[in-house]
């Protein structure tokens, strides 16, 4: 191991060790997570260091050290902290801006996809690509890190199915069906609406999406549109990175009703960590944030810099609100009390956010969720399941659906983009 990666390993333990999990992370429980986790590999659901790496540092895999960390901008993930944290089975994201559309969606997710596949390959001894539930115990048992593609955002179809399925050749295993815009098909749960929940074409995208065995990720949409894929879909449905609306009422998060469709449906909440959907107090301040920002460009508009300059005395007489792991396990509960054992997983959304939950802002982190739902007296059997048995039950169906469906017809229709 690289003096690097003993440095991060080193950092996570000390975390672990910590006051925030030092009432929790015993050697006894340590133990007992390592023992449920070689068993079953925790699987998380989103990570966006594919696009953190293309936006701040060009695309460039390894720095001159030869490895994907140590970077200025620094980024949440790496292998080491992978490692450190008992990730399994990682699902990266192919993620571009909502805003774009047609043949440059189709060509910056292909970038992202080009990414992944380059990150995957410059780490061969950690990290391995699959494509089945089978293929993530496979990987697993191996030792090795199993890596899968999400497209986070349907305009990366440009409208085609033609590109739907290509984009399944190429290994993506979900699809998000916006981001936060609407998109010609499918309503956002942070823009307008236009279409009620999902249009038709809408409808035949859930429909080629089960043909084809590829998740429908409902994170990102209206809960009209999650009622409609919900009503439409043969297979479960997954939410990637979204947590319970009832403990913090933010557009992304998921509202009771639906948590209550996804139990018909089979599907899965996978609990995310970014602290406004988490968290009240987060949530109301982020939201103070950002009426403050737009009121100091009104009272700067030709300096950029003096408006940043008193954002930042503002944020320092207003301190951000800390979120807690305790927070987090709280919406992990909720889901469980709702929806059940069965439906509920992890999808950190790690280097897609600006602020995540103490101790949670590293994957090295992931044990001290699974410390604090054994304080809470959960069962092995049940960790289990929040890990990734529930995500490898949900894709077994999902390629039973498709199998199922061998014999039906491609989708042919298209549908143009926006203007």
């Amino acid at each position: 191991m690289k003096t690097g990666a003993l440095l991060i390993l080193s950092t996570a333990l000390a975390l672990l060790a910590s006051p925030c999990g030092a009432q929790r992370m015993t050697p006894k429980v340590q133990a007992r997570i390592d023992r449920i986790l070689r068993k079953t590999p925790l699987i998380d659901g989103h990570n966006d260091l594919a696009d953190a790496m293309r936006g701040f540092h060009g695309g460039r895999i390894e720095t001159p050290a030869g490895t994907i960390h140590d970077r200025d901008p620094p980024l949440m993930t790496d292998v080491a902290r992978l490692r450190a944290g008992r990730v399994g089975a990682q699902f990266w994201s192919v993620y571009i801006a909502g805003t774009l559309t047609g043949d440059e969606a189709l060509r910056h997710t292909i970038e992202q996809i080009d990414m992944v596949k380059r990150i995957v390959a410059a780490h061969p001894r950690d990290l391995q690509f699959a494509a089945t539930a089978d293929d993530i115990v496979r990987i697993h048992r191996s030792g090795k890190v199993a890596s899968l593609l999400g497209m986070e955002g349907g305009r990366q179809i440009g409208g085609s199915f033609a590109a739907l399925r290509q984009f399944y050749s190429l290994g993506v295993r979900y699809m998000t069906l916006t981001h936060n815009q609407t998109t010609e098909w499918a309503d956002s749960a942070t823009d307008q609406p236009k279409h009620g929940g999902l249009s038709e074409f809408g409808e035949q995208v859930v429909r080629e999406m089960n043909r084809l065995g590829m998740m429908v990720d409902l994170s990102h949409v209206s809960p009209d549109t999650m009622r409609d894929a919900i009503r439409v879909s043969r297979a479960p449905v997954i939410f990637s990175h979204s947590n319970a609306y009832a403990l913090s009422p933010h557009a992304r998060n998921v509202p009771e009703d639906v948590l209550r469709l996804v139990v018909a449906n089979g599907g899965i909440v996978m609990a995310t960590f970014y602290t406004s959907f988490v968290s009240p107090k987060a949530l109301d301040w982020a939201r103070e944030q950002v009426a403050e920002q737009a009121r100091l460009k009104a009272v700067y508009p030709f300096s950029s810099e003096q408006a940043a300059r008193a954002l930042a005395d503002w944020e320092q007489s207003h301190p951000r609100p800390h979120v807690s792991v305790a927070e987090l396990t709280d919406h992990i509960e909720h889901i469980v009390q709702v929806a059940g054992h069965d439906h509920v997983g992890i999808g950190g959304d790690l280097d897609g956010i600006k602020y995540a939950v103490d101790g949670l802002d590293t994957p090295a982190g992931y044990p001290l969720i699974f410390a604090e739902l054994i304080r809470r007296g959960w069962s092995d059997g049940d960790l289990a399941k929040l890990a990734g048995g529930n995500m490898l039950r949900v894709m077994r169906q999902t390629e039973r659906v498709a199998a199922s469906m061998r014999d039906v017809p491609p989708a042919l229709d298209k549908l143009e983009p926006l203007e």
